[in-house]
Formats: structure tokens, sequence, C-alpha cells
């Protein structure tokens, strides 16, 4: 059978590899035509577009890049209609996957959405289209089956979260090769940085989390550099002592003491390879002004929404500055701070549920598929 797979972000590339992958292991035939990033064109898919050519951060910068937006939407609905895919699956970034599914509802294609996308956070009324134009929603949070299901009569398939796939397959960590194959000091202990994957992120976050390591000498700063940007986007930070290591997320945040987080998905990374954090957010102060009027949460990170409590410290917009950082950052070091977010950490596992949401996720793909 012919699969479609849109996905637009790093974290969509790389649950839509295990997702192909998954696919693969129920359908051997498969023939896969994706939206994504490397992880996906290794998996087995063909890739039609790069995740870096559709991420924009912001809504001014959204604004900006309209024309090039609707020329990716006008290609993607003909190259969909070309392929005439058995299953279009889309991959959260629902901005543009809304406006595809809707398209192809109309023209006849079943629809399926993994990882779906984050209304309960904003703009509830996205919920309508949802519900008009996705034939099969595959929840990964434990609280958005009782949301569609029991709030707006929406019935989904809850398969666990990926992340627990992708954690339990990394090899165990090797401290003393780690450090000599990326050039790190082999005594003192690891300070992660995660800045996020995208350029406007790097630009307001960065900065902040590099001013507070001078005052941690007895730490190394290590930066977890995006496979989406060059090395010379990190260039301007790397001042004060801190070193650049690029597409090693995972295995950096095995061997850290501690870590700042740009909230993402990265958030729950973290947790889940057991790291105490503080997680870091600073947009322009339009896009901040219209996400605060949007967006009707409590938290902004994964960990603490899922918990629904207060886990890891979110130091948000003007709060973000050097010496909060500092003082969120020494709590998690040692101490009953860094044993209560450890704790929790294993709570936050439980309620995510066992491994297996890929396998799960592309065992109803195909089987709904070969009614069809």
């Amino acid at each position: 059978m012919k699969y479609y797979i849109i996905a637009g972000e790093a974290s969509g590339d790389l649950h839509g590899s295990n997702l192909i992958r998954g696919i693969r292991g129920r359908d051997p035939e498969a023939d896969i035509r994706c939206w994504g990033g490397d992880r996906m064109e290794q998996a087995g898919g063909t890739l039609v577009r790069h995740y870096r050519e559709l991420s924009f951060m912001g809504f001014l910068e959204v604004l900006r890049h309209l024309p090039a937006i609707f020329r990716n939407i006008a290609f993607c609905k003909k190259d969909i209609a070309r392929f005439r895919p058995d299953a279009l699956i889309f991959i959260d970034f629902s901005g543009f996957n809304l406006r595809i599914a809707r398209w192809a509802k109309e023209n006849g294609f079943r629809t399926h959405y993994y990882i779906a996308p984050q209304v309960w956070a904003s703009r509830e009324g996205r919920v309508k289209k949802i519900r008009r134009d996705i034939d099969h929603i595959y929840a990964i949070l434990p609280f958005e089956k009782p949301f569609y299901e029991e709030k707006h009569g929406i019935p989904v398939h809850f398969v666990g979260h990926p992340l627990i796939d992708a954690m339990e397959g990394l090899p165990d960590p090797d401290p003393a090769a780690f450090r000599k194959r990326n050039n790190l000091d082999p005594e003192r202990p690891i300070l992660a940085l995660l800045p996020g994957s995208r350029k406007q992120e790097i630009e307001k976050i960065l900065p902040v989390m590099m001013a507070v390591i001078p005052e941690f000498p007895d730490y190394q700063c290590v930066i977890a550099g995006a496979p989406s940007l060059e090395a010379e986007q990190y260039e301007p930070y790397l001042t004060t002592g801190a070193t650049l290591i690029r597409d090693q997320t995972y295995p950096l945040l095995q061997h850290a003491h501690a870590a700042l987080v740009t909230s993402g998905t990265a958030t729950l990374e973290t947790a889940l390879l057991g790291v105490p954090q503080v997680v870091c957010y600073k947009g322009g102060w339009v896009s901040y002004q219209i996400a605060r009027r949007l967006i009707r949460l409590e938290y902004i990170s994964l960990v603490n929404l899922i918990m629904d409590r207060e886990v890891v410290p979110e130091l948000i917009q003007h709060e973000l500055e050097p010496q909060k950082l500092a003082a969120a950052l020494r709590n998690i070091l040692k101490g009953p701070g860094r044993e209560s977010q450890l704790k929790a950490y294993g709570q936050l596992r439980e309620k995510l549920g066992g491994p297996g949401a890929s396998v799960q996720a592309a065992e109803l793909i195909v089987n709904f598929s070969r009614e069809t």
C-alpha cells in the first residue's frame, strides 16, 4: 500500500522515522512518500521536502514567509493527488497539516493524525476541523484521550508516547569515550544547554544561558547544536568557554548532570533521560503578547502539563534573566530540589505508559488502510 506522511519539525522527523519502521514491519511492500527530515529518509521514506524549509517560529516570522508557505501547500496537494496514497498521515505541525487535511478529506483521502494538534493548549475551536477532516486520531499524551472523547465526543486511540521508544533504543552511556570523542574535560560534570532548533530561539535564549556560565566554574557547559542549524550560527555565543556539540543531543543528556532547556519536546526528552532541568522560553515581544492571549495553560513544559503540577521550574519571557536562571540552576545541582525532580520523573514515566507507541500507531494505520 501507499502512505504519505507529513512532518514539519525535528521532533516530527524522529517520530515519523519510527512510524515508518513500524509500517514497514507490518507492510513490507509499503511505498512511503514523506515531508520530514534525514531520519525519515533513512528509515525508508522518499523525502519530498525537508523540515528546514518549512519551520518558522513566531507570528511575525510566519507572516514574512506566507508566500513560501502557500507555495508549499499548493505543491503538497498536487504531490498527494499524483501519488494517490491509501493513507495520508499527519504528524503534529498543525498550521500546515490541518489545511491539507481539509482538502484531502474533500478529495476522498483517508486521513490519520499521529501526535494530534495541541488544541487543548490554544484555539480549541480547531476541534471542529479535526472532527470534520480527520478519520483517526492517535494520541500520545494521557490527558488527550479524555479531552477529545469526554469533552468533545471524538474517539481517539491512545498509543503512548513515542519518546519512550526513542529513549529505550539508546546505547548505554560511556562517559570516558563520550568526553574523549568531544574533547571535553574528563573530570568536571556537564551542564547541557539546549537552546532550541530554530535560529530565532538561539538568538533570544542562548545569550541568557551563556550569561550564567561564569557562576559555575566547577562545571563544563556544553551546547546541544541542532542538526537543522549550521555551526556558524552558534559562534557569536561561544565566548565564555562553552563547547558546541552538534547532532548529539541524546548522548549529551545521557552524560549531563543538569540542563537548561528551551520549552518544547526537549523538556520531556530531558526528563525521560533523568536529567534535572530548568525550562526556558523567550520570544519576540509581539509574538509573546499574541501567544499569551491565545494559550490558556498554567504551564508551558510538557513535564509540568502531564504531571499537572510544577515539577520543573519555568522561566518565561521577562523572567528569563541571568540572576533568576542561575538561582534555579543552583537549586537542581544537588539537594532537595534535585531529588524532587528525579522522583517526579519516575511518576511521569508511569503516566506515559509503556513502550511501543510507534508500533501501535503503525499497526492501526495499516489495518484501517486494508479495510478500505
